[in-house]
């Protein structure tokens, strides 16, 4: 006999394909009954005591490890003090250099102040020591070198833009490093130099310019002004050694130009005086009135070393004089002759050729070494308080003139 279970589950398998089994939903009822099958004593007796002894037999206990987290502790606290200690060492480095520059800057000055009352300078020279740092130095009583630029020195007639100098191993003579009496330098080079531009307005009075003209040679161009009259100047001055301390100039190619008309060359030599220009000789060639004119003069037709039939014969026939003067010969000889030579003897002539006898009056008293003294500028260096200087070499630039200068043993403050 089946049960109705059994009657269902047969018909289920009986009636067409079997159905997809649908899983029943469990009963939380049915859970908690399963837990009251099982009190909580059983938790508490001697199988429970045994399972968590066992538990603990397989993790053996080992006292607890705190490297780890002062580890943590102490880099979190050290960090902080490496930071102060370099806070500290950096300020301690930045007082310290603080300090030397203080002191190099009160030394310069210092030193500054005794070259200027020394020397008797104008302006007070800028001093440069090197080295670094600078109180160890002072302390050695030693310097490895100091620079010094002086401006503006007087010599003579010019003055000296700048002379810069630098020396090298310097022995400082003192009780202490705050008590300095003096210096002894071993060995110092220098550099003067002469500008273009001081030159211009202390020899040239804004008249005149100075420029380079080779590695030893000046020129001078400009204005100067002869009886009332601005003449166009023009002089060669060469640049060389006087001694161990001194630079001189020669002066030559003096030259003093009438506008177009004539060239005034002071002094006595057969290149020098009065002459006129090519083109002024030109144009007297042309004219024919003045040429007969100039021929009629003795001293000039000597100098032209003219016979005196070929004169008399251009002077009666035009085509023969014109023969005559159209030889470049003739024009070139022309330009040679000193006319101050005839200038008193015949001043109607020279009026006739456009020159003023007032003018030509004044350039017969202008001497060559009176023009010449006007674009001289020779000077010494200055001596100095102790040991030796010497020009080693003398060269003209585009700025003006340079000159290298040594000198050995030299005592300073004594």
């Amino acid at each position: 006999m089946r049960t109705p279970h059994q009657q269902t589950h047969h018909a289920a398998q009986s009636d067409g394909p079997p159905t997809e089994m649908v899983p029943s939903r469990r009963n939380p009822y049915d859970e908690l009954a399963a837990l009251a099958d099982h009190p909580l004593d059983d938790f508490l007796t001697e199988d429970g005591t045994a399972a968590r002894q066992e538990e603990d037999a397989e993790e053996p206990w080992t006292p607890p490890n705190h490297r780890r987290g002062s580890r943590r502790r102490n880099r979190a606290t050290g960090l902080p003090t490496v930071a102060r200690v370099l806070v500290w060492v950096l300020t301690l480095g930045c007082l310290v250099t603080l300090a030397d520059r203080w002191a190099l800057l009160y030394a310069e000055h210092k030193a500054s102040q005794q070259l200027k009352d020394k020397l008797h300078l104008v302006a007070a020279p800028e001093v440069r020591i090197g080295g670094f740092p600078f109180l160890t130095q002072l302390a050695a009583r030693r310097l490895d070198s100091v620079s010094v630029t002086v401006p503006d020195i007087p010599a003579h007639r010019v003055t000296l833009t700048r002379v810069t100098a630098t020396a090298h191993d310097i022995r400082l003579d003192g009780d202490g490093p705050t008590a300095v009496r003096g210096a002894l330098v071993r060995q110092v080079h220098s550099q003067v130099l002469l500008s273009f531009a001081d030159m211009n307005r202390e020899l040239g009075a804004s008249q005149v310019t100075f420029t380079a003209q080779g590695p030893d040679r000046v020129r001078a161009h400009g204005a100067l002004r002869v009886a009332g009259r601005a003449l166009s100047v023009r002089a060669d001055a060469r640049i060389r050694r006087d001694g161990d301390r001194g630079i001189a100039t020669s002066v030559d190619g003096i030259r003093l130009d009438i506008d177009d008309l004539a060239t005034y060359r002071p002094g006595t030599g057969p290149s020098e005086g009065l002459q006129l220009t090519p083109a002024s000789a030109r144009r007297l060639t042309r004219e024919e009135e003045k040429i007969k004119a100039l021929l009629t003069i003795p001293e000039i037709v000597h100098r032209l070393g003219i016979p005196d039939g070929a004169v008399r014969a251009a002077l009666h026939d035009e085509d023969k004089l014109h023969q005559l003067t159209g030889a470049p010969r003739f024009l070139h000889d022309l330009t040679r002759v000193n006319l101050l030579d005839v200038a008193l003897a015949h001043p109607r002539l020279l009026e006739r050729l456009g020159l003023d006898l007032s003018l030509l009056t004044a350039l017969t008293k202008l001497t060559r070494p009176q023009v010449a003294d006007r674009f001289t500028f020779a000077f010494q260096l200055p001596a100095p308080p102790g040991g030796a200087v010497r020009l080693q070499r003398v060269t003209v630039g585009r700025d003006g003139i340079r000159a290298d200068v040594s000198g050995t043993g030299l005592l300073l403050g004594h």
